[in-house]
């Protein structure tokens, strides 16, 4: 399919700009037990709400060109990754250049990249979409990669944070929930996120509800980098199934546990960033999909 400039532009920027509010969205929401928000700047020192709107516009650009890879891509999808890979090193080049080398968005940079790649894709096809199509896309764009990664990490000298806990816990981190389609988003994020929003909720109450839902059962590998896996099931899962027994949002009581949490987990060192990843990208595959929808 060829396209001049314009005509890309015209099927591309709505997925873009699905991309970008989401990854605002979720800097905005508020509150967020332990994260950076409009209140406070949770269980961080090194950054605030003005450094991740610094960073969001640093990385940006490159959800466009994620999405534009993603477009242009012929044959396997699993060669897709290897053509987007130098896109998400220089979106995280450049993060790290507007932080001065605090870690805002790494997560974010992977998960989104995955995410306006294979939707991308999918408008190339010429096809209405919806949620389920883009959570499989990601997981068949990258699950052989990852599988190969995981296999030669004990080979590696210079370890991320997640790769050790891999060795040390088997625990898949932001890598697994990719591979395996984003399983916390289909069942806890989008759900919460739809239910909000269809009960009443506003845009940030029903973020609010989504991220606590993601939390319930996500395998959070920045709460386990801090503490251990102990404090993630023992601590953040069960406080954030507490607040949704008592209503969450909807409820008083469900906002009182909300807040609540916020301050404990400022005051044990819990920040759940692979919560706040999942729910930038809720977002955006919410409003993609309410763009492209069947």
């Amino acid at each position: 399919m060829f396209l001049n400039n314009r005509d890309l532009n015209s099927l591309l920027l709505p997925l873009y700009e699905a991309a970008v509010s989401g990854m605002l969205l979720e800097v905005s929401t508020t509150p967020k037990p332990g994260l950076v928000d409009r209140n406070n700047s949770g269980a961080h020192r090194d950054m605030d709400f003005n450094l991740f709107m610094r960073s969001t516009a640093s990385i940006s650009f490159y959800m466009y060109e994620f999405a534009k890879a993603g477009f242009n891509h012929d044959g396997d999808l699993k060669e897709l990754i290897y053509k987007i890979k130098p896109i998400g090193i220089k979106a995280e080049e450049n993060m790290f250049k507007e932080t001065h080398g605090v870690n805002t968005q790494k997560g974010i940079i992977y998960l989104m990249g995955l995410v306006c790649s294979a939707s991308g894709f999918l408008i190339k096809q010429g096809n209405p979409f919806n949620s389920e199509d883009i959570c499989s896309t990601v997981s068949n764009i990258c699950k052989d990669q990852v599988e190969d990664e995981l296999k030669s990490i004990s080979k590696k000298e210079n370890l991320s944070s997640g790769e050790r806990i891999y060795l040390k816990c088997g625990i898949r981190g932001v890598r697994g929930e990719a591979s395996k389609g984003l399983p916390c988003v289909a069942l806890k994020g989008l759900p919460f996120l739809k239910g909000g929003l269809l009960r009443g909720l506003s845009l940030n109450d029903s973020m609010v509800q989504s991220l606590i839902g993601i939390m319930s059962l996500v395998e959070d590998t920045t709460v386990i980098s801090r503490h251990n896996t102990d404090v993630l099931y023992n601590f953040v899962h069960i406080k954030a199934k507490e607040a949704l027994d008592l209503g969450g949002m909807f409820t008083k009581e469900g906002k009182e546990a909300i807040t609540g949490m916020d301050k404990l987990f400022i005051e044990k060192n819990v920040s759940p960033g692979g919560a706040a990843d999942l729910l930038a990208v809720t977002y955006a595959i919410y409003d993609i999909e309410n763009k492209y929808k069947k």
